[in-house]
Parts: C-alpha cells; sequence; structure tokens
C-alpha cells in the first residue's frame, strides 16, 4: 500500500514517470496523494516524553558556542520520570528566538539512567498540543482514526491541516471507502475549485468526491478535468480516477477523447495530463471493483498506443492486464520510426516474455495459443535484436 508531507517543486522526467508507472497503484496507500511521512501522531506515539513547554529565554550564540534555549514546562503528556512536571525548566542547546510565553511541543527519548534526549521543538500551540494528545494512537483500526482526521482537512492552522492530510495519504484506499457517508461533499466541492488550496491535495479531495459524489459533482469534475493548462497539474490523476467513480463507462468516453487523443479541441494534449489518465485507469482497474468492465478497461488503454511517447508504459500496463489480443500489433510497431527507442522495444520484448509464463499451473496441458505465439514472436525480435531480447531475457520479471 500507499512522513509530515513538505510540498516541493518537483521537475517531472519522462524516466521518472516510467519508474511510477511499473509500481502498482495498490501498492501505495492514498493511490492519489503525495508520499506519506511520519505524523504527528506516529511521532508523538514513539516518544517516550511529550511535553508542552513555554519559552523563557536562552544564551544567543558566541563565537563557537551555539548558544541555549530555557523552556518551562506547561503540561506533561507523557513521560516515565516524575521530576519532569509542570513549571520544571530546561535547556536545550542551540539558541532559538522566541517570545516569552509562547508554545512548543517537546518530544524526547530516554536515554541511560534518568536521561531524556529532546527533540527539536515544534511550534505549537494549545489547540495542536490538545490535536496531537487527543488523536487516536497510530494502530488503531482505521475505522475509528480517519474519521477524527476528516474534520481537521483545510483547518485554518496549517500544522492540523497538513497532517491530517499527512494521515488520510497514509491511509489504505479501501479504509477511505469505509468512509464513504461521512465525506463533506460540499466542502470536497469547494476545495476542488478553490486557488487557495494546496494542489499536491487535489488528488485525495477528487477521490473522495468520485466517492460520495452526485450528478451535478461529475459536471464540477470535467470542467476541472478539461481545464486548458500547459502546466503539470498535480493531483488531476485523482480527480479523473474519482470522476471514473462516479460516471463509469459513460466518463470514460470524455477521458479518450480529453486525454487520450493526441489533441482535443484543436490543441496538444500533454504528456502528464495522458499519463495521469493513464493513472486512473490503473486504479479503476486494480481498486474500481467493476466500476468499469476489465474489457472497456483494456480497449482504452489501448488507445494510447497511438501516442509514441507513451507507448512503453501502455505495454508494460496491458502485459500486467494480460491484454495478449495485442500481439501482433506489437510486432507491427517494433523498429516503426517512431517507436524506434529501446524503452519501447524493451516494452514489446517483455511483453513477449510475460505472454509465455502466462501458462496454466503445474503444467501437463498444451500451452494456450498466446503463449505459443509470444514464443513464436520473441524469436523473431532474436532474429532483429539478439542483444535486446537477451537483456530483456536475462533482467526480466514478472509483472
Amino acid at each position: 500500500m500507499l512522513p509530515l508531507r513538505q510540498f516541493a517543486a518537483v521537475s517531472f522526467s519522462v524516466a521518472a514517470f516510467a519508474v511510477a508507472a511499473l509500481m502498482p497503484v495498490s501498492a501505495r496507500a492514498c493511490p492519489f496523494c503525495s508520499a506519506p511521512s511520519l505524523t504527528l501522531s506516529e511521532q508523538f506515539a514513539q516518544a517516550d516524553s511529550a511535553v508542552l513547554v513555554k519559552w523563557v529565554g536562552g544564551k544567543m550564540p558566541k563565537d563557537d558556542e551555539p548558544g541555549s534555549t530555557q523552556y518551562e514546562v506547561v503540561d506533561v503528556a507523557r513521560s516515565p520520570f516524575k521530576w519532569v512536571e509542570k513549571g520544571y525548566k530546561l535547556t536545550l542547546e542551540h539558541y532559538r528566538t522566541g517570545k516569552k510565553g509562547s508554545l512548543a511541543l517537546l518530544l524526547g527519548s530516554r536515554t541511560k539512567g534518568d536521561l531524556i534526549e529532546w527533540g527539536a521543538p515544534l511550534d505549537a500551540t494549545e489547540t495542536v498540543y490538545k490535536y496531537i494528545v487527543e488523536a487516536p494512537e497510530p494502530k488503531a483500526a482505521a475505522e475509528k482514526r480517519l474519521p477524527y482526521y476528516l474534520k481537521f482537512l483545510e483547518h485554518p492552522d496549517p500544522i492540523l491541516s497538513a497532517d491530517a492530510y499527512a494521515e488520510f495519504a497514509g491511509a489504505a484506499y479501501k479504509d477511505i471507502v469505509k468512509l464513504t457517508d461521512e465525506l463533506p461533499r460540499e466542502k470536497l466541492r469547494g476545495w476542488l475549485v478553490s486557488p487557495n488550496i494546496q494542489a499536491t491535495r487535489l488528488g485525495l479531495y477528487g477521490l473522495m468526491l468520485g466517492l460520495c459524489g452526485e450528478p451535478a459533482d461529475a459536471t464540477l469534475m470535467e470542467q476541472k478535468i478539461v481545464e486548458d493548462k500547459e502546466e503539470y497539474r498535480f493531483g488531476i490523476n485523482g480527480v479523473i480516477g474519482g470522476y471514473l467513480l462516479l460516471t463509469g463507462e459513460k466518463g470514460l468516453d470524455l477521458i479518450e477523447k480529453a486525454k487520450f487523443s493526441p489533441t482535443y479541441q484543436d490543441k496538444k494534449v500533454s504528456f502528464s495530463e495522458s499519463y495521469a489518465a493513464m493513472q486512473a485507469l490503473q486504479f479503476l482497474w486494480t481498486d474500481g471493483k467493476g466500476r468499469i468492465r476489465p474489457e472497456r478497461l483494456k480497449s482504452s488503454m489501448r488507445l494510447l498506443l497511438d501516442r509514441p511517447d507513451l507507448a512503453d508504459l501502455v505495454i508494460e500496463h496491458l502485459a500486467r492486464w494480460k491484454d495478449w489480443s495485442l500481439q501482433e500489433r506489437l510486432m507491427e510497431i517494433y523498429g516503426q520510426e517512431e517507436y524506434d527507442t529501446p524503452s519501447v522495444k524493451r516494452a514489446v520484448i517483455r511483453f513477449m516474455i510475460a505472454s509465455t509464463k502466462d501458462v496454466p499451473a503445474g503444467g501437463g496441458e498444451a500451452p494456450p495459443e498466446h503463449a505459443v505465439h509470444g514464443a513464436k514472436n520473441i524469436e523473431q525480435l532474436r532474429n532483429k535484436d539478439p542483444k535486446m531480447v537477451n537483456d530483456a531475457e536475462r533482467f526480466f520479471f514478472l509483472y
């Protein structure tokens, strides 16, 4: 399945997309969220001591000395030592600016004897502290944990909002589905079109709206999907995935026109937009529970073979989906000018190898037709590109 996420500018390349494409969507937690990191509840659970402190003062750095900062304990959430109590003053190395009375959360680990190694202070308010202390334990069942964080999504305090999103980014899709009846539909509609929402969260919100939405929401999502944008759009894959959950095969008709064709409304469809739609199809295949028929998903994915810049990724997906009907077409495009790249050639060869391995368990039966044709195709390709085929066989692994 798909530690606290910080929004970062990312330079996306075809290679980066290719690496992501080889990872099944279900191997992640939330399939359309940025990578999860350690949440506040996880940090809190791992700490031996957790206290709310206020800034008292400190010594400024001087020469080679880093200075120090003094704090006073305001409240003790957890500690194995009785001497860690309200009013206790502790001094940390390094000077940290602050105002008298400003609050911070300190997490510490017990070392030898009665010593505590304190981590860096986390600026906090009483609201943040209450949020952390009252949060369900990380080991609690998701159906008990996630409703707590649901109400903090887009909280005015950015610390709470970011951490609540982090909890969902690390949650399994099946657990998000269980919250369908509790999802804030009207808020999700507003967040999806708001210019103030962090772009990295749109994938989650699009997915959620697809779970709880109504026909009117499909129209709103469609408008978002077909927006004329030249830059890479974080989260559009989740919006497309949610849209397809809501609309099924009818919605897939639009996606094919707007994202899979080389052009839409006389404008070029970018690699990133088509790739995002491809990710949505993979999500439907893995987690859509029959919302769109498998054969319909296969036929839709096949359309992208007309996009040479995506062909290698498409072939990888269709091999994983065991669409062996594609063998003849792949033999036709192998080595054609637009497809004459190592990545496409490797993908074709790997596809053929995979087809020969899709045979009944136990043996004893005649190999299926696709396996026989796959073996013949491999030998034809070996005559054309012996080194390419040998390398592919050497490093082959099942999808």
